[in-house]
């Protein structure tokens, strides 16, 4: 919940695209500056651990998007009218803001990668032209099951732009949905080194990761049954949260793990929490599953 600070901060320096605001000028450095490109919010304060983790890492990877998009930072403490305008309860809480309207959003902090895919991901609303809109229809073809046709467009934008990270993962999400697994690692790996740790290679790989663990899943039905005649034996926990990830049910893979973390956070070299980390990483930051699933383990690993 939001806090109270006990004196104000000193001013902190940030980068071209970084500026602190208060909720007189909001409606002018969001609203109006979002009509040109989308402006992230990000909603902190001084007493507010998670908050010195996530706004550097925010700063960053905006700075990085080199002005296809822009921050601002608004100290809740001293601009409690537009948090509560806004309903913020938490911090932190970042939205997004596009040609006026809010587009996206997500509460608590996220790993970098995820912070990275965030900000890239406002960073191409405004973008335009030929290659953007290649890509979005290549996508569309992807995602209707057209999947000669989206590795035809792929490929094609790789010729045009070698260093578009959408097109490589993009290329690697179709080569996965053929089952050809060691062709999309090879996609990956053929990325150059400047946009290999790009948010969405990262996210890639991340499907990878578990789509080489769906091959080996074993039966859900025979891995219930061993939870439920012993629900310590970690091992049958974990194999079954592999077994419905691989069988589509995200939701129910991360509450196994969640449970695993809950009995045992060190099993096995704490891989209930690194598997909870590729199936975040997997999804888009803002999704229902990832934010309440890093609710729940933020609020254990806090316990």
């Amino acid at each position: 919940m939001l806090g109270t600070g006990q004196s104000a901060a000193a001013p902190e320096q940030h980068g071209k695209y970084v500026k602190e605001i208060s909720e007189a000028t909001f409606m002018q450095d969001v609203i109006e500056a979002s009509k040109e490109v989308p402006v992230i919010v990000d909603f902190w304060a001084p007493w507010c651990g998670p908050c010195r983790t996530l706004g550097p890492a925010l700063e960053a990877a905006v700075e990085a998007a080199d002005g296809k998009v822009r921050m601002v930072k608004v100290n809740v403490d001293e601009n409690q009218q537009i948090a509560a305008q806004l309903r913020i309860q938490s911090i932190p809480t970042v939205y997004a803001f596009y040609e006026g309207q809010p587009v996206d959003g997500f509460q608590g902090a996220l790993p970098p990668s995820q912070v990275n895919q965030f900000v890239d991901k406002m960073a191409a609303l405004a973008s335009e032209g030929p290659l953007a809109a290649a890509i979005s229809a290549a996508r569309e073809m992807l995602e209707s099951g057209a999947l000669d046709d989206a590795a035809e467009t792929f490929t094609a934008i790789l010729e045009e732009d070698p260093k578009a990270a959408a097109a490589y993962a993009g290329l690697a999400e179709v080569r996965m949905a053929q089952g050809r697994l060691d062709d999309a690692e090879a996609v990956l790996n053929g990325a150059p080194a400047e946009i290999s740790h790009s948010a969405e290679i990262e996210a890639a790989f991340a499907r990878l990761s578990l789509a080489r663990q769906a091959e080996k899943a074993g039966p859900l039905d025979e891995l219930r049954a061993r939870v439920e005649a012993n629900p310590d034996d970690h091992q049958a926990r974990y194999d079954l949260a592999l077994a419905l990830h691989a069988a589509g049910d995200v939701q129910g893979a991360v509450d196994e793990l969640l449970e695993l973390f809950r009995r045992d956070r060190s099993w096995n070299d704490e891989a209930a929490k690194k598997q909870l980390f590729t199936i975040f990483e997997a999804l888009p930051p803002n999704d229902p599953v990832v934010l309440k699933g890093r609710r729940r383990l933020s609020s254990m690993i806090l316990a």
